[in-house]
Parts: C-alpha cells; sequence; structure tokens
C-alpha cells in the first residue's frame, strides 16, 4: 500500500500563517500536517485546531506531545474536543520531549520511560470513557472519568528514537513516530523493535511515520551543503540513527574532530542518500521510495532550512513525482 504523505509546520513558521499553509498543503494533495511541541513557541492542540478548522480533509498530527508536561486529563479533555469536531482528521502523539526542556522548566522525570507508558495508558482510557484509577510512578488518578467522550476515538501515536522507547511505542502505541535521520535501514530496524513491543502486549496494529529531513532544488547542491550541516548536527547531539548504518564511530570521530563544520564538508555523498530525501527532486523521491520499502506508513517531509516556501517547492517539484 502506497503510504501517506505529510508535511511539517514547523514550529518557527509564524502561526498566523499556518490557516493558509493548511489550505495549500490540502489543495496539493497532501494527506497529512503535522506538528510538534517545542518548547518556548505556539501549542500544539491550539495549532491542530487552526489547521483542522481552516481545512476540510487532510489529517492533522502532533509528533509529539511531552508526555511528562501533559496531565492524562486535560490531554484527554484536549483530544476529545478535536476528535469531536473533526472525526478522523485528529492524531495526536505522545513523546518524552527534550531533557534539557523538561529540566529547565522542572518538569523532568524519575523515568521518562514509565511516564510515557503511564501517560498514554491513562489517556486511551479516559477517551474511551473508562473510570480510571492509577497510582503509577508519574501519573495519579482517582476514580476520573470522561463525562464526553467521541464517537470516532483517535489513534495515539508515541515517539521514540532508541530501543526502549520503540517497544513502548509497540506496547503501547496506535502508531510510531520515528525523527529525522531515519533512514531505511534504521526504519527496518525500528520495525523490528516496535513488532517486539506488539508482541509483548497482543497489540496487531501499529502505524509507522517517518519524519524526514527534506530539501530540493533544481541543480541539488544546495539541498545537499544544508543535509550536510544537519547531518553534523545530529551527531554532535548523539542522535543514535547512525548505528543501523554501521557509521556511529566514524561520525562521532569526525565532528570531535573538525567540528560541526568542518564535519559537514566531509560527509560522505553516500550518507546524504541515506539521511535525507536532499538534492534534486528525483534525487529526494528515491530517498522516499526506499523509506516506503523500508516499511513506512507514512511519510512527513520536513524543511531543513525551516523555510515556509520549502512547501511550494515540495509541491511543484517533488509532488508530480511521488503522486
Amino acid at each position: 500500500m502506497t503510504p501517506s504523505l505529510g508535511v511539517v509546520f514547523h514550529p518557527a513558521f509564524p502561526p498566523e500563517t499556518l490557516p493558509d499553509y493548511a489550505r495549500r498543503a490540502e489543495a496539493a494533495g497532501l494527506d497529512e500536517l503535522w506538528f510538534w511541541e517545542d518548547c518556548f513557541y505556539a501549542g500544539a492542540f491550539t495549532s491542530a485546531a487552526v489547521a483542522l478548522g481552516a481545512t476540510r480533509k487532510i489529517k492533522v498530527g502532533i509528533g509529539i506531545l511531552p508526555a511528562v508536561a501533559r496531565n492524562p486529563l486535560f490531554a484527554a479533555m484536549e483530544i476529545t474536543t478535536l476528535a469531536r469536531l473533526y472525526p478522523g482528521r485528529f492524531l495526536p502523539g505522545f513523546g518524552h520531549g527534550v531533557d534539557l526542556w523538561m529540566k529547565q522548566i522542572g518538569a523532568y522525570p524519575k523515568s521518562p520511560l514509565k511516564t510515557l507508558g503511564e501517560t498514554v495508558e491513562a489517556v486511551r482510557r479516559l477517551l474511551h470513557g473508562e473510570k480510571v484509577t492509577l497510582h503509577g510512578n508519574h501519573v495519579h488518578l482517582d476514580e476520573v472519568q470522561m463525562r464526553l467522550v467521541a464517537e470516532v476515538v483517535p489513534p495515539l501515536f508515541i515517539g521514540g528514537i532508541r530501543e526502549k522507547s520503540l517497544r513502548l511505542a509497540g506496547r503501547h502505541g496506535d502508531g510510531a513516530i520515528l525523527t529525522a535521520l531515519s533512514s531505511p535501514a534504521y526504519v527496518r530496524w525500528a520495525g523490528e523493535q516496535i513488532r517486539s513491543g506488539m508482541e509483548e502486549s497482543g497489540r496487531r496494529q501499529n502505524q509507522r511515520v517517518v519524519f524526514v529531513l527534506c530539501q530540493v532544488d533544481p541543480e541539488g547542491l544546495a539541498a545537499r551543503l544544508s543535509a550536510r550541516g544537519a547531518i553534523a548536527a545530529g551527531v554532535a547531539r548523539g542522535d543514535p540513527h547512525l548505528k543501523s548504518l554501521g557509521i556511529a564511530e566514524q561520525a562521532v570521530e569526525m565532528v570531535q574532530t573538525y567540528g560541526v563544520e568542518g564535519a559537514a564538508a566531509r560527509i560522505p555523498e553516500a550518507w546524504v542518500d541515506e539521511l535525507a530525501a536532499a538534492g534534486t527532486p528525483h534525487q529526494a523521491a528515491a530517498m522516499l521510495k526506499r523509506l516506503e520499502d523500508a516499511g513506512a506508513d507514512s511519510i512527513v517531509l520536513q524543511s531543513i532550512t525551516a523555510d515556509p516556501a520549502d512547501l511550494d517547492v515540495y509541491i511543484h517539484s517533488l509532488l508530480p513525482l511521488l503522486k
């Protein structure tokens, strides 16, 4: 089955441009529009509401909401509101959040993994109208029950990068969100971890949403240069995506020796091919096809330069090769 195709509305984009952005994405035939809730930018639930209200059929996802910053009841209330207003179109997702930011706002939990699992399970039960009593590692609820529920309960996604988080996504989630820098090899590896989690809980379905760094230009040179910078920055952050390609040690050594800028200039072309849909439209389309073959159920294009104009580039240069 052909995967769904989506695009990110980057947190750095002005929120007042969102309605027009969402309408243009829908008119172009994109299936999904995704947000993530970075600290210090616009709120994800309000952004999702604006996007849903401005469009008629495109699905709108949040990938992700930091679980530790969301009380399960209030998260369920927000999700229920959007699910009732726009049945079948809202795709909420939860994750750990950025450690540094969670510590900065005093919300870092004792166990991020347990917090995420407890939150998603509590939200799921509340969305189905259950009376929930739960005293876990992080979540504490006493006979809490929603008085309003949605006829169509949305799927709950879990964002993860490492093995334990991905297995948790398989155990507790209806879908898993894989972050940018996911190569086809990483998508296959992540799928194995997700399936292991599904087997533990008996779940039968899990939709894999893959965010992909995407930059396109006619000659491809500027796009490839941007991709090298993003890859080098990911290595410097310690992103674990490179292990499945067998280049993690080499990449880390490169950054340690030459710095991020120096490493960006030295990243091999083959690494760019694996870690980003960047270059000419045909180069980008080839990468997206390999993500599809690796098991992506939904592919979400994420601008490397955080430029809203990239949506028009995708529409006119890339989508004709994909649709």
